[in-house]
């Protein structure tokens, strides 16, 4: 599993709880040294192994888990490059779901070797839509839930999501558009400003 998806799961446990506690973690997951390199790629039974040992720690299953590192990643100040980069799928919530095809692409204009799953949406009636997450990144589909709800709040939209399970090996969100400008989002200029 490439490292920056590690560095996610190490970055959230760090920021959200302590670095004391992360080393506790590690430890039983037997990773030696203080963590994972981002630019690294690690047998994907270390990562899973890290990830149990992370909601063992904290007591809860792995999709909230993955849910909240997918609220982290795009709601984090230090990670604020990540919500910039969704944020020029488009101008509303609507035109930054129907971005998301190109996502994967996206990520490895950025990073060659990070492949994310591939993800397709769909227009089933107005206002309902599916996000198909393809298989190659286990829980892949939980992270995106968080990534979809944090971003309906940055739009200022009223969405509903549900995580639909495993259909042929890959996992299914059904998202319903209530409203999409039920609230004031978030600003957003198109040019990054300087402190």
């Amino acid at each position: 599993m490439h490292g920056l998806i590690n560095c996610a799961i190490q970055s959230f446990f760090c920021h959200t709880y302590s670095q004391a506690r992360w080393r506790r973690v590690t430890r039983r997951a037997g990773l030696s040294g203080s963590g994972f390199e981002a630019m690294l790629t690690y047998e994907d039974a270390l990562s899973l192994r890290v990830l149990d040992e992370v909601c063992a720690d904290l007591g809860r299953d792995r999709a909230e888990v993955l849910e909240d590192i997918g609220t982290f990643i795009v709601s984090h100040p230090g990670l604020e490059a990540l919500r910039r980069l969704l944020r020029f799928g488009g101008v509303t919530y609507v035109d930054f779901l129907h971005s998301l095809d190109d996502l994967p692409d996206r990520a490895r204009l950025a990073v060659a070797d990070l492949n994310l799953p591939a993800l397709e949406l769909r227009e089933l009636t107005s206002g309902m839509l599916t996000l198909t997450c393809g298989p190659g990144l286990p829980g892949f589909g939980c992270v995106m839930m968080g990534v979809l709800r944090t971003m309906a709040d940055d739009y200022g939209a009223l969405v509903i999501l549900d995580h639909r399970g495993l259909r042929d090996g890959c996992e299914v969100i059904s998202i319903a558009l209530i409203e999409t400008d039920f609230a004031k989002g978030r600003s957003f200029d198109l040019g990054a400003r300087s402190a």
